[in-house]
């Protein structure tokens, strides 16, 4: 062991391989009594008949079929002829410069393939460094804030606070079980989360990355067993300050450190798809650069997976932008390949099943592409066959999450089917009707908090669950200084440019279209409907991102993605043609560095050292005093550390999106009302609880006007509206009803009495 002083602070366009159409080829003459169908009889050609060659060449078996009319064809000469000519023979089959010509074409098309291959992995090489550099920028923002080498497991775990807590304590559970298929049981078979209940944690959490990461955990750590590799290095903290050693772990083989260390490694990994998705976007490598800079610059705005990464979006987005990516190379292609679509479908799978919240935003994805159909940028089969991706993505998840019925009363599904039937502002209508007769029907309510958090968004409705979700700053309303942020580091001015662009083009391309003018004219014109729906994309994530403050983690990295269409010919290829491009945007990369360097910085310079004595001293004296079938209930962040790190039962937990869980936790909340003890001692009776956690600090604090636990209660409990908060009388004395067992500076724990 070796014993350490903590505290110290650690000082070209990406084209497919096939995007050139080869050359065509010539058909021969077909031999005397072969048919091009069937391989029998077919008569000798008639004279002064000629073979047809080039684009408009017909296939085999081609006479008679129906199908999309070819391009006009063109007489061309025996393909003998045109073979001898191209290696250099002459009409009487001399040799002469046989050997140039043969090596001139080989020379000619082995550059030209060279040149592909190399633009490619030039392109891939620049993507990889663009996720090393963020997987190093992540990992040392984490180091930096927690100093998370340094901690003990128990400080690890208390890092994890709120929801965090939860979701890791399940991938602790099935990496410290007897086996994995143990591990899994015991998760989907779980007494301790919501007591008496019994749960299958796996269908109702969205935990499969807990379960894969386990998975691989138990997988490495048991092949370097068996070669003997050292998985961990464990050292001895001297923590000062009269506090006693602890023991902390380094190394993959530590679980804490291998959850966060492929989190990290998967979010490098996003912002290697953000460069090849900004490059295919724009249609240069300029614009990888712009979006990935552009990211960097807005950091603190695109991302909180430094802070917080056991959360679900830090799983879930990185799988969103590959969807993205690959939904712009459909609707780019004209001829869309199956291989493309169920790409697609496994996308939307991996990003459904690590996060609840994600059929929120394939909804509005699902209502731009409609709109990009309605103005008539892509056909209905185009749209049919990307609705039935969709479909199969959303029944795999409904299997996989073991039929959890918010899937299919979702918004999301509901706009799905309704889709096939109905246009415009019906669809709308349909949409929100057939949500609520699914609703109805399967007798579900556990997305009900969504619709009433848009309706006090809206209308100023309050209640209670709507309240708690409010009075968080990540649910308000998007902060004025945000788009002010985004104005100094010159991302805002761009998009807006590039916006005004698309949507000045997609006016004139659809006027065009509604004067029924010849086809042919109008696909001269911008007919582009991967531009449009980024566009309408970005109106439905400015609209979430304004509601919901926590959305701009959708808003703002999709304004890095359309910054980089500033490098688009389509849409500024007259200004090209006056100024070079490199020169333009390295001249608006150099603005956007000034206050981009500045934000940088300010996250290169936040030091800290996670330390939370009280909450340990909690945690031990749980442990070590109650009974391991004890139940607790308290504040919600709290309840997830006393089941990650005590493992004891609990009756409520961060996982607020189940109706079920919520009126668990109301009831628990009393205790920050102003009922009689008695009444809530009652209430806590049913749900079983021994001991619960009060936090004075949840009396008296208040975000913003109206938001204490009091006042919150005051609108749902009008009739107890004047009196004293019982937890101010708790504090002070909570006999007869509690007893208090103990007591630190911030909790106290309050044994129910029974009588």
């Amino acid at each position: 062991m070796v014993v350490q002083t903590r505290g110290r602070h650690k000082e070209s366009p990406l084209k497919p391989l096939g995007a050139q159409p080869p050359p065509p080829r010539a058909t021969g003459a077909p031999q005397p009594g072969a048919s091009p169908r069937s391989g029998r009889g077919l008569p000798l050609k008639q004279p002064g008949r000629q073979l047809l060659c080039g684009a408009g060449a017909m296939r085999k078996g081609g006479t008679g079929r129906k199908g999309a009319k070819s391009e006009p064809q063109k007489p061309c000469r025996p393909l003998a002829q045109r073979v001898r000519e191209l290696l250099g023979l002459g009409r009487e089959g001399s040799l002469r410069g046989w050997r140039h010509g043969l090596q001139a074409l080989i020379e000619e098309k082995g550059a030209f393939i060279v040149r592909a291959d190399s633009k490619i992995w030039f392109t891939f090489i620049l993507a990889a460094f663009a996720g090393v550099l963020h997987w190093c920028h992540i990992t040392t923002l984490f180091e930096n804030d927690r100093h998370f080498s340094h901690l003990s497991t128990l400080e690890r775990e208390m890092a994890f606070r709120t929801e965090m807590g939860l979701y890791y304590s399940y991938f602790k559970t099935i990496v410290e079980a007897p086996s994995f298929w143990n591990g899994m049981w015991m998760i989907m078979n779980d007494k301790l989360t919501e007591y008496p209940l019994m749960i299958n944690t796996l269908k109702r959490f969205n935990l499969y990355p807990e379960v894969v990461l386990a998975s691989w955990y138990r997988i490495y750590t048991g092949v370097m067993d068996f070669i003997g590799l050292q998985t961990k290095t464990c050292w001895t903290v001297n923590r000062g300050e009269g506090l006693s050693p602890v023991e902390s772990c380094e190394g993959l083989g530590d679980p804490a450190s291998f959850y966060v260390a492929v989190i990290f490694l998967l979010n490098g990994v996003m912002m290697s798809l953000f460069f090849i998705y900004g490059t295919y976007l724009s249609g240069s490598r300029l614009g990888g650069l712009v979006t990935v800079l552009c990211y960097f610059f807005n950091h603190g705005e695109c991302t909180r997976v430094m802070w917080t990464p056991p959360l679900r979006e830090s799983f879930s987005y990185p799988f969103l932008v590959l969807q993205m990516l690959l939904l712009t190379y459909i609707l780019r292609t004209p001829n869309i390949n199956r291989g493309s679509l169920i790409a697609l479908c496994v996308s939307n799978v991996f990003f459904m099943l690590p996060w609840q919240f994600a059929q929120f935003v394939l909804l509005t994805q699902i209502a731009s592409l409609f709109a990009v159909y309605v103005v008539g940028y892509i056909d209905s089969l185009k749209l049919q066959k990307i609705l039935c991706a969709h479909m199969a993505s959303l029944a795999l998840c409904f299997i996989l999450m073991f039929g959890n019925s918010m899937l299919l009363t979702s918004y999301y599904a509901a706009s799905l089917a309704v889709i096939w039937a109905i246009e415009g502002f019906a669809w709308l209508f349909g949409t929100v009707t057939l949500k609520y007769l699914t609703s109805l029907i399967f007798g579900v309510a556990d997305d009900a908090h969504i619709s009433n958090l848009l309706k006090s968004k809206f209308i100023g409705y309050k209640d209670f669950d709507t309240l708690m979700y409010t009075c968080a700053a990540e649910f308000d309303f998007m902060e004025k200084e945000t788009p002010i942020r985004y104005t100094k580091t010159l991302l805002l001015p761009v998009v807006l440019v590039v916006f005004g662009v698309i949507t000045r083009k997609a006016i004139k391309y659809i006027v065009w279209v509604l004067s029924q003018k010849d086809l042919c004219e109008r696909e001269d014109h911008f007919n582009h409907g991967e531009l449009v729906y980024h566009a309408l994309q970005l109106l439905a994530y400015t609209v979430l991102g304004i509601l919901i403050m926590r959305l701009k983690l959708f808003l703002t990295p999709h304004l890095c993605i359309m910054a980089s269409l500033v490098c688009s010919k389509q849409l500024f290829g007259w200004l090209f043609g006056k100024i070079q491009p490199k020169t333009l945007v390295f001249a608006i990369l150099a603005i956007m560095a000034i206050e981009g360097s500045a934000n940088l910085q300010n996250q290169w310079n936040i030091m800290g050292e996670f330390s939370n004595l009280p909450q340990e001293e909690l945690l031990e004296w749980i442990k070590s005093s109650t009974r391991q079938d004890a139940v607790f209930a308290g504040a919600m962040p709290t309840m997830a550390s006393v089941k990650l790190s005590a493992l004891r039962p609990i009756v409520n937990h961060p996982h607020y999106e189940d109706a079920g869980l919520r009126a668990r936790t109301k009831i628990v909340y009393s205790m920050y009302s102003r009922k009689p003890a008695k009444e809530v001692k009652k209430e806590l009776l049913k749900l079983g609880v021994n001991y619960y956690i009060l936090e004075e600090s949840w009396c008296i604090r208040r975000t913003k006007p109206g938001c204490s636990m009091p006042e919150i209660w005051d609108v749902e409990d009008p009739a107890n509206a004047g009196k004293i908060p019982l937890c101010n009388l708790m504090s002070k004395d909570p006999r007869p009803y509690f007893n208090t067992v103990f007591q630190n500076s911030v909790y106290r724990i309050l044994k129910v009495t029974r009588e």
